[in-house]
């Protein structure tokens, strides 16, 4: 059975964005295993007492049910630099555990990390969903891989706007953010447009 993954921020003891993880959670839990019953994370993750203060990343591994829960302390992972890399083939609309069709994209870039390209359209990264800024709004894929939770928080809010965007649209933009579960819009590091490497 395919293992999957939920990624959910604990800031001070607080796991953010809580209902849209239980929303996914529970969504692919019925959609490919076959699940009727509806878990509330919340309630069954035990969080220690020695991490209620400071940010961590607290991992879930699921199937039809929790797995395991693991907690780690949060470290941003610097990304200065993007490679597009042109992949029409790839799938990952849901949060597999397993991630062979993205790490094999990794393996031959000197860049921070890759930028994958579609069928001629701007998808994501490979950690997390991106977002360009045009000057007056903040605007991301119409078509990403992942449906990230913070990139449907912020698209219900109107903070950010969907768009098709192509390689050739990128120099139309002042700059790009990354944003998933752990990053948020106001405070993910700025990456320049002239180091996206085409």
């Amino acid at each position: 059975m395919c293992q999957l993954l939920e990624t959910i921020k604990l800031e001070d003891g607080v796991l953010k964005n809580i209902s849209l993880h239980n929303e996914r959670f529970n969504y692919v839990r019925t959609k490919l295993f076959g699940a009727s019953n509806k878990i509330a994370l919340e309630k069954e993750i035990q969080i220690p007492v020695s991490i209620k203060k400071g940010i961590y990343k607290c991992r879930i591994i699921y199937s039809t049910n929790i797995e395991s829960v693991e907690f780690s302390q949060y470290l941003i992972k610097p990304v200065k630099t993007l490679k597009l890399v042109y992949d029409n083939d790839i799938v990952y609309n849901y949060k597999h555990l397993d991630r062979t069709c993205i790490e094999k994209q990794m393996k031959h870039i000197t860049e921070d990390d890759i930028l994958i390209v579609k069928s001629g359209l701007i998808t994501d990264v490979s950690f997390a969903n991106i977002v360009f800024f045009d000057g007056l709004k903040w605007i991301t894929p119409t078509l990403p891989l992942l449906e990230g939770t913070k990139r449907k928080h912020l698209l219900a809010k109107k903070l950010i706007f969907e768009d098709e965007i192509k390689p050739t649209d990128l120099k139309h933009f002042k700059k790009a953010r990354l944003i998933n579960a752990m990053l948020d819009l106001e405070t993910s590091p700025d990456i320049e447009i002239e180091h996206f490497v085409f």
